[in-house]
C-alpha cells in the first residue's frame, strides 16, 4: 500500500500530542491536513512554534488558507474551529480523507470549572461536527481522543476498558466521557468505524505548560514554590510523548491497512467501536516524580502541601493489556529518561543556562 495514497487529518496539530502525531505520520509517508484553531488557552508562542517546528510559515498559518510544509512533503495545516461548520465542510469536500485523528479539545481539568460552556463547545459540539463531516464523506475511520479521566471515581486499580466509567468528577471528564457515547451512537447508526484513546497524563519535549512536570520545572528554576495536592499522597501513570504516539502510529497503520482492503477484519478488530487505555502501565509516586525532576534540574523543590482538589484522583494506572494484545503496544520510557529529555527540551527551548552539572 502507497502510503500517499490515503491522507489523514489531524485536528488539534498544533497541540502537544497533534503535533507530535503529525510529524511521525508524515516522516513515514503519509499526506496529513493538520487543523487547528490555534487558541490562547496556554502560551500560543508554543503551538506557534510546534508549527515552525514543522516547517509551517506561520503568517500562512493565520491567514486560514491552506499552508504546505517547507520540510515536510504531505503535511499542510489549515487553522480552522470545529465549530466553523462551513470551513470543516468544505476541508472534508476538498480533501478525500481515509482517516481522522480528533486531538482538537478544550483541555485542562481545572478550567473545566471556571469556564463549563467553552468544554461543551469545543469537546461535544466540535466533536458532533467532525462526526457530521465523517459521516456525510463517508470516512472510513475515526480516532479520537479521550482521557483516563472517565474513570472518574473508579477506585479499581488499575483501570480497565471494562471498568465502569460514569462517575466522573469534572466537566472536561464528562464531556470525554460523553465523546465515547456520541461515537458509539455514530458508529452503530452510519457504520463509521471509531477508535476511543484514553490517553494517560501524557509528558514530554513540546508539552503542555499547564501540566506538572511543566509547571514543577518552571518553578524549581526559578525558585518558587509548587502546589503539591492530596499532600503528595498521589500517583499518576506519567506516559512518555513518544510511546503515545507509537500506539496511535500503530492504530492508524491498523485501520488504514484495513481500509485498503488489503487486511481481513479478526478478532477485536472486527468491534467498529472500540477503546483504548494508551498508559505507561507503571504509576509513579507524585513526591518520586517531583524528586526526578529536582534531580535532573540540580535544585530543590519549594513545597506548599496542600489537600486533594476538585476534580482530582488519588491514582491513575492504565491496564494495557487490550493495546498489548491489539496493536503490540509496549511503553519503552521510563521516567527517568522521560523526564531528562523534558528538561533538556525545556532548558534549551528558554535558552536556560542550567543551574548544575547534574544532566550533563
Amino acid at each position: 500500500m502507497n502510503h500517499g495514497d490515503m491522507t489523514i487529518l489531524v485536528t488539534g496539530a498544533a497541540g502537544f500530542i497533534g503535533f507530535n502525531l503529525s510529524k511521525s505520520l508524515v516522516n513515514i509517508g503519509y499526506s496529513v491536513v493538520g487543523l487547528d484553531n490555534l487558541n490562547s488557552y496556554y502560551d500560543r508562542n508554543l503551538k506557534i512554534d510546534r508549527l515552525k517546528e514543522l516547517g509551517l510559515d506561520v503568517w500562512e498559518c493565520e491567514s486560514g488558507n491552506e499552508t504546505n510544509s517547507k520540510s515536510h512533503p504531505g503535511l499542510s495545516f489549515i487553522k480552522c474551529d470545529l465549530c466553523e461548520t462551513e470551513i470543516l465542510t468544505r476541508i472534508f469536500n476538498t480533501h478525500r480523507f481515509s482517516i481522522a485523528v480528533n486531538l482538537a479539545a478544550q483541555a485542562g481539568v481545572r478550567y473545566s470549572m471556571e469556564n463549563p460552556l467553552a468544554y461543551i463547545k469545543a469537546n461535544v459540539e466540535g466533536f458532533v461536527n467532525l462526526l457530521e463531516c465523517c459521516r456525510s464523506s463517508k470516512i472510513h475511520s475515526l480516532l479520537y481522543a479521550s482521557s483516563s479521566s472517565v474513570y472518574g471515581g473508579n477506585e479499581s486499580l488499575p483501570f480497565s476498558i471494562r471498568d465502569r466509567t460514569d462517575t466522573p468528577l469534572s466537566l472536561y471528564a464528562a464531556t470525554k466521557k460523553t465523546n465515547e457515547l456520541i461515537a458509539y451512537a455514530y458508529t452503530r447508526l452510519y457504520t463509521i468505524r471509531t477508535v476511543g484513546l484514553r490517553f494517560f497524563t501524557v509528558y514530554g519535549p513540546w508539552g503542555r505548560p499547564d501540566m506538572a512536570l511543566f509547571k514543577f520545572t518552571e518553578s524549581i528554576l526559578n525558585g518558587k514554590t509548587i502546589d503539591i495536592y492530596n499532600n503528595g499522597n498521589m500517583s499518576r501513570d506519567f506516559t512518555y510523548i513518544d510511546d503515545i504516539v507509537g500506539a496511535v502510529v500503530s492504530i492508524v497503520k491498523s485501520e488504514m491497512t484495513i481500509a485498503s482492503g488489503e487486511e481481513k477484519v479478526l478478532g477485536g478488530l472486527s468491534n467498529p467501536w472500540r477503546v483504548y487505555n494508551i498508559g505507561n502501565h507503571n504509576p509513579t509516586k507524585l513526591m518520586d516524580f517531583v524528586h526526578e525532576i529536582e534531580r535532573v534540574v540540580g535544585l530543590p523543590a519549594k513545597m506548599r502541601m496542600l489537600p486533594l482538589q476538585p476534580g482530582d484522583v488519588p491514582a491513575t494506572f492504565a491496564d494495557i493489556s487490550e493495546t498489548t494484545n491489539d496493536y503490540g503496544y509496549k511503553p519503552r520510557t521510563d521516567v527517568a529518561t522521560g523526564v531528562r529529555e523534558f528538561v533538556n527540551w525545556y532548558l534549551s527551548y528558554y535558552k536556560i543556562e542550567e543551574k548544575s552539572n547534574a544532566n550533563k
